[in-house]
């Protein structure tokens, strides 16, 4: 595979313009996005299929490195961090990522981990559809309750290469943490998910030869770097939009497309 190919990097460039638009403005995680048209990039140039599947979630996951420092410092800037939260929540998620990326990555199958994936998309297709939300009931846990929420947070988006607002955002918003502010500290927290689970797979595939150049462990390194580029020039786009804009009937047409990749990922784990 040579990554010098203007076709491929086209192909990265818009799919990291895609991912980092819609990591700002919807606040739900690139890799939902990013992980189904990578792996069809990987395996379309030769990939095993169940490489390119970890492959692919590995270097979606390294490219929420810069997209969600671009994204929060839009957040940022609008007062939509909870910062307070994220000292709560990040250690737990540090936590949560290293042992999903060092451990339970390395040693599970390409195919279970793209069912898990297309499950992970499936439920928040359909969370953005019906706009499902928890009711407010509760104030956010102690150090405790948050440090063993944000373990499961991290794990769970280790696992499936996500940035982990799919879990981070219902859960703030049920402690009555208003949705902008919860959108903005999930982004927050993209960054310690993205990096301990990034280590992870690093550790995890050491001794990994993919064959596929440019690669280190699971990650795809000039693939992380295409991506990232135009991701970290467009998250702070959709951030600001998403402060402007009733996103509501957005979210449901991306659900479709959501579903349609869940489908694509179970296909290919069936295969």
């Amino acid at each position: 595979m040579a990554f010098l190919d203007p076709l491929l990097i086209a192909e990265l460039l818009v799919l990291g313009t895609c991912t980092g638009f819609l990591a700002g403005l919807l606040g739900v995680g690139g890799g939902m996005l990013m992980v189904p048209f990578l792996t069809m990039i990987l395996t379309h140039r030769g990939v095993d299929a169940a490489l390119a599947v970890k492959m692919a979630i590995a270097s979606a996951m390294a490219t929420i490195l810069f997209t969600s420092l671009s994204s929060v410092r839009a957040h940022h800037r609008l007062g939509a961090v909870r910062w307070d939260l994220v000292r709560r929540i990040a250690p737990g998620i540090v936590i949560g990522g290293l042992v999903a990326g060092a451990g339970a990555f390395s040693v599970l199958k390409g195919a279970a981990l793209a069912f898990a994936f297309a499950l992970f998309v499936g439920i928040s297709a359909t969370q953005m559809l019906f706009e499902r939300k928890p009711k407010p009931s509760r104030q956010m846990p102690g150090a405790l309750g948050a440090g063993l929420m944000g373990s499961l947070i991290g794990f769970v988006s280790g696992l499936v290469g996500a940035g982990g607002a799919f879990i981070a955002v219902p859960f703030m918003t049920w402690c009555n943490v208003t949705i902008h502010q919860a959108t903005g500290t999930s982004a927050a927290l993209g960054f310690p998910i993205a990096l301990a689970s990034t280590l992870g797979y690093v550790i995890g595939g050491w001794r990994l030869d993919s064959g596929v150049p440019g690669s280190v462990g699971f990650l795809v390194l000039p693939a992380v770097a295409v991506i990232a580029l135009a991701s970290v020039t467009m998250a702070p786009v959709g951030a600001r939009v998403a402060h402007s804009l009733d996103v509501r009937r957005l979210k449901r047409l991306f659900a479709l497309l959501f579903y349609l990749l869940a489908g694509y990922m179970l296909w290919r784990g069936l295969n």
